[in-house]
């Protein structure tokens, strides 16, 4: 049986600089599951592969059995949905900006939504929160709001797959786990799959279902969190020494960094 969200012998990238190297993994529906690794390992170009701004070089990729290469824009709007790390605000509020998810299933000569579309949009706002905001500009709100419009217009779009590129990158800890408990009951709830580039360690140890860990364009390893964070995966992957523990509450792993004095003394 075909998993949902399947990549196989996948590379992509700028040829003569960087690649992935024949890239491969299954992915499940309603799994939520980060990708790790240092600047530089592949994850961008992982996402830009999926969603096909970067053309393939080899392999493929499939999304429920269908090939996400042979899709044309609109069925792959329809079934993939981004997040970006930066959010575009531009000048409109946020019901616009959400309402733009609804773009993809526009019929041809449509220029107005309709009341399906409205109302999917004001289910996504209720959900994510954004509804006492809906009239505000997005370029007033705070950068954990904006994430959270972005998502919601991400979700309007009905998406089966949603990629998220560091969602909580540049937030204070209040917003960042605000965005990820989000995205948890997300794909606990909806069955919605989900993909997401993510810096800190403990934040995806603690919310991911299962991590990919990159290392120069390929796969290091994938399993649990407390599979891939290791400390002898971390330091081999970040050059960086590590303790790794268990969170007492929650069972997930922990990293703690170690500094360069504290080294040096031991």
């Amino acid at each position: 049986m075909d998993s949902f969200f399947e990549i196989k012998n996948f590379s992509c990238g700028y040829p003569g600089k960087f690649t992935l190297k024949s890239i491969s993994f299954k992915i499940e529906k309603g799994d939520f599951v980060g990708i790790i690794g240092p600047n530089g390992s592949g994850k961008t170009t992982l996402f830009k592969g999926i969603s096909n701004e970067l053309p393939a070089i080899s392999g493929e990729s499939k999304l429920n059995s269908n090939s996400i290469q042979k899709m044309s824009l609109k069925q792959k709007a329809q079934n993939i949905a981004i997040v970006t790390q930066h959010i575009e605000v531009g000048s409109m509020t946020v019901e616009e900006y959400i309402l733009m998810g609804r773009i993809p299933y526009r019929k041809q000569f449509q220029f107005f939504e309709t009341k399906r579309d409205i109302a999917i949009a004001k289910k996504y706002m209720d959900l994510t929160g954004v509804t006492p905001l809906k009239d505000k500009y997005m370029n007033a709100l705070s950068g954990g709001e904006q994430q959270l419009a972005g998502i919601a217009r991400a979700l309007t779009q009905d998406p089966q797959l949603l990629l998220l590129d560091e969602p909580t990158s540049h937030l204070d800890i209040t917003h960042q786990v605000e965005i990820l408990n989000l995205i948890r009951r997300l794909s606990k709830e909806l069955g919605l799959t989900v993909l997401m580039i993510i810096h800190d360690l403990n934040l995806a140890g603690e919310y991911c279902d299962s991590l990919i860990m990159m290392q120069n364009g390929g796969i290091r390893k994938k399993g649990s969190p407390t599979e891939v964070l290791n400390y002898r995966d971390i330091e081999a992957v970040y050059n960086t020494v590590v303790v790794t523990r268990t969170n007492p509450i929650s069972n997930k792993p922990v990293v703690f960094l170690v500094s360069e004095e504290v080294i040096r003394k031991s």
